[in-house]
């Protein structure tokens, strides 16, 4: 992961993180079935660390340019705290959210692989990027992701700032408990 000077000073303050979809929560591939139907793939480490960011405190949030019912399905699967569709200019979605969460550009973290995201990346306090994000996204990341767009980045950026708001030891022990645990999506 690269990381950029400050990066972990600025998870520290996080509350909200947002996702986009296409290239970040999934590969960037869309895949077309013979009915015409579209699929997507999502990574479960990626739908766990979500589930566990959500328990730990985190709200999030997915503002996407594309319209979906599989972000829809797999948003309300993990419990996602808000979805935000069909947005090519997402800042209107980003202000709403602010509004909606009561938060400061500060206080956000965004996740983004392409141009579409720099708008709103320039402008929260943590902005993230996959491993395979366009070279201006990585350019205006405070970290950067080993992992693709769909393959784990998401994890990596959420692990990230879980440890940096010294949760992650405990999020690690309850996995090592023997007692059941509950509530778990992938």
């Amino acid at each position: 992961m690269e990381q950029m000077a400050g990066a972990l000073e600025r998870a520290r303050k996080i509350r909200l993180v947002i996702f986009d979809v296409d290239g970040v929560l999934t590969d960037g591939g869309i895949y077309v079935g013979a009915d015409g139907e579209l699929y997507k793939p999502f990574f479960c480490r990626d739908g766990l660390g979500i589930t566990v960011a959500r328990k730990n405190g985190l709200k999030t949030a997915i503002i996407t340019g594309r319209q979906s019912a599989q972000v829809k399905r797999r948003g309300e699967e993990l419990h996602i705290d808000a979805i935000w569709q069909g947005c090519m200019d997402k800042r209107q979605a980003y202000e709403e959210l602010k509004a909606k969460f009561a938060l400061k550009d500060e206080e956000i973290a965004y996740i983004g692989d392409d141009l579409i995201d720099l708008p709103i990346m320039v402008q929260v306090g943590f902005a993230a990027a996959v491993a395979d994000a366009a070279p201006e996204v990585r350019q205006h990341a405070h970290i950067v992701s080993g992992f693709p767009g769909g393959k784990g980045a998401v994890r990596e950026v959420l692990e990230f700032l879980l440890k940096a708001q010294g949760k992650w030891e405990s999020i690690v022990a309850e996995f090592l408990c023997p007692s059941p645990l509950k509530d778990l999506g992938q």
